[in-house]
């Protein structure tokens, strides 16, 4: 598809969508090692403890929470010191985290305040990505660079899942075999942090702080163009910015209480909810101890099955943001998705309810089941993994984006903590039986896109005021098309003055 500015402007704008995307590859990657290291007899000698199921949900849900205090509360920094040096600071406090993790101190207290502090770090990150991504694409790509997001967290994932299949088997009993996993995330942190240096500020985030010079060399420089095009989406910007201001005067919290606000508000923290309400992060989390469930207890098997969840989990994203995240419509992917889920889930349950259980070798029923989580797994990563992040993002006018998105995203982080705490007691409790809870959850899910979600698709940031019914609402395809039209009449005058000369 054809985007405002010229080829070079298309390279930057895809690189800059999916490299600030790293943050997602962050949580994707610890998501994805936890299980495993859990797995591992070396981190249980070294740190000393003995009820597995606690430690489990303690070890996953202390990050889940530092995350969601830093994400809900993130949005005042991003929004005096601008989103990339927030990202920045993020990384760096990410960094400090793992380092606490990493060192031998054979104490969980210590490694607990690591998880809480590298929580902080990538909370705080994963809050402003999807603000300052939004900001500065194009409309044509927005869905795509934005759920970049979750190809990168399942890149994270696979990666996470095939190194803790790796030193589980050439490192048994060493305590590098859960450091290494744990150290190689400040790798991606710091590519993200240093990387960032080389990247303009966000072109809206300039504008909102009357610094319209540095605004247009941010989006020129990302466009790679000051053509007719780009200067349309400049003053699209500009108009909608400058009715958001009039519409509202001051910034106040009365302002997200207005109805199109309102709404926009619930929207986001709903699409997050529903993105963990359908138990595929979860399975992410705690990938080995569920394939133990349903294909047998032995480890190395449980994590090479993991592994192949996780590649599994990134080539079907990567295939849907690259083929179909710009052609489908984003409600209808939402509801159908949830329910094809549940769909899943519940034959998982009737199987596993209705066939032996597997021990140490898997059974026919046990790989059949495999093979249906695997599906709902690609499901997943055509609708609910990828899509609230972009949903999110755009559907905020820019008065309200860094509230609306952090919101959003703390809740993401909340409901990952609570379903990281409960699922280790739901699968030592219910068995099985926590696959259909989960579906249970995607009935709901599907009912309430049906009747509250919005279509967005296609849909510039500014006209998000009119699909919203919003006080603010303008026209904003007639301020694109007038000064269009300017530009087309200002290079006519002068091809007419020089053959006037001539």
């Amino acid at each position: 598809m054809r985007l405002p500015g010229n080829t070079l402007g298309a390279f930057r704008a895809y690189f800059f969508g999916f490299f600030v995307c790293t943050a997602g590859f962050l949580f994707g990657y610890d998501t994805g090692i936890v299980g495993g290291i859990l797995t591992f007899d070396s981190y249980k000698h070294d740190f000393g403890y003995t009820d597995k199921t606690t430690v489990s949900a303690v070890m996953v849900s202390l990050q889940n929470v530092g995350a969601f205090i830093a994400a809900l509360g993130i949005f005042p920094i991003s929004m005096r010191f601008g989103r990339k040096k927030t990202i920045q600071a993020s990384m760096t406090l990410f960094c400090l985290g793992v380092i606490l993790q990493v060192v031998p101190s054979h104490s969980l207290v210590c490694f607990y305040i690591g998880r809480v502090v590298s929580g902080l770090g990538l909370g705080g990150g994963t809050a402003v990505v999807p603000t300052y991504s939004a900001e500065m694409a194009p409309k044509e790509i927005r869905g795509m660079v934005g759920s970049g997001v979750q190809m990168l967290f399942a890149l994270g994932v696979m990666l996470s899942y095939w190194i803790d299949y790796a030193v589980e088997i050439t490192l048994p009993g060493q305590s590098k075999q859960w450091q290494i996993p744990v150290g190689l995330q400040l790798v991606p942190a710091a590519v993200l942090g240093l990387g960032l240096f080389t990247q303009p500020e966000s072109v809206r985030w300039l504008a909102k702080n009357d610094r319209w010079e540095d605004a247009w060399e941010s989006l020129k420089w990302m466009r790679a163009s000051d053509g007719p095009e780009v200067k349309a989406e400049f003053n699209e910007i500009r108009a909608g910015l400058a009715e958001e201001l009039r519409a509202t005067q001051g910034f106040t919290k009365r302002e997200l209480l207005e109805p199109a606000n309102r709404y926009r508000l619930m929207l986001g923290i709903g699409m997050f909810m529903g993105q963990q309400c359908t138990g595929m992060t979860a399975l992410a989390y705690f990938g080995p101890q569920f394939f133990k469930l349903i294909a047998g207890s032995d480890n190395q098997q449980s994590l090479l099955i993991t592994g192949l969840f996780g590649a599994e989990k990134f080539v079907t994203v990567t295939i849907y943001i690259f083929f179909f995240s710009e052609m489908w419509g984003r409600k209808p992917t939402l509801w159908v998705s949830a329910l094809l889920m549940a769909a899943c889930f519940i034959i998982v349950t009737v199987v596993n309810q209705t066939t032996p259980k597997p021990n140490d070798k898997a059974t026919p029923a046990g790989i059949a089941t495999v093979a249906m989580i695997f599906l709902t797994n690609s499901i997943y990563q055509f609708s609910w993994g990828p899509l609230p992040w972009p949903y999110t993002s755009e559907i905020f006018p820019s008065r309200i984006r860094e509230i609306g998105t952090s919101a959003s995203v703390s809740t993401q982080w909340l409901f990952n903590f609570l379903f990281s705490l409960v699922t280790p007691y739901m699968m030592a409790s219910w068995s099985s039986y926590t696959f259909l809870f989960y579906a249970i959850l995607d009935i709901i899910m599907a009912i309430l896109v049906w009747f509250f979600a919005k279509e967005t698709k296609g849909k510039s940031l500014e006209e998000m005021e009119s699909i919203f019914h919003s006080n603010a609402a303008f026209d904003v395809d007639a301020a694109r098309r007038d000064v269009l039209k300017d530009d087309f009449d200002e290079v006519n005058v002068h091809h007419k003055t020089s053959d006037d000369r001539s």
